[in-house]
């Protein structure tokens, strides 16, 4: 089973790899990018399967919290994709500018929403440990006892 800090640091590699896709697309042709947005598409889907399918078998274990945010979570992707699917319609100069817009709002949101998760798995890996220090703490004290 992995620890929490080590999923913090799977994270972080992750984010860097984020990064750098974004800053190659800048120098990819239209063809190329069209293949990395549908290869990220794709990614992020899988991810989200992973996370549906870890949150079910530990249902028991997650609060309620959690579990709304995900629901909230997978209602706003779902969102999302549906107004990128119609938006890949609109055509003319304006509307694709418009599109553009929207598209680097969201990606900027996306961005700020996932800075806030990262700092709420920064603390929550951090109770964690503390949480487990003080498990181990009270199991020597209970056995010097």
């Amino acid at each position: 089973m992995t620890t929490a800090t080590e999923n913090l640091a799977r994270l972080t590699s992750r984010a860097r790899e984020a990064e750098q896709k974004a800053a190659d697309a800048a120098r990819q042709t239209r063809t190329e990018l069209e293949k990395t947005v549908q290869a990220s598409r794709e990614s992020a889907e899988a991810e989200a399967a992973k996370l549906r399918a870890s949150a079910e078998v530990a249902k028991d274990q997650l609060t309620d919290a959690w579990a709304q945010q995900q629901q909230a979570w997978n209602d706003h992707v779902a969102l999302l994709r549906e107004r990128i699917d119609q938006k890949k319609s609109e055509i003319d100069t304006v509307r694709a500018e418009n599109r553009a817009e929207a598209a680097e709002t969201d990606a900027m949101f996306a961005i700020d929403f996932a800075y806030s998760a990262i700092e709420e798995a920064e603390y929550a890996t951090l109770q964690a440990v503390l949480a487990r220090s003080e498990a181990t703490d009270a199991a020597a004290k209970s056995s010097d006892a």
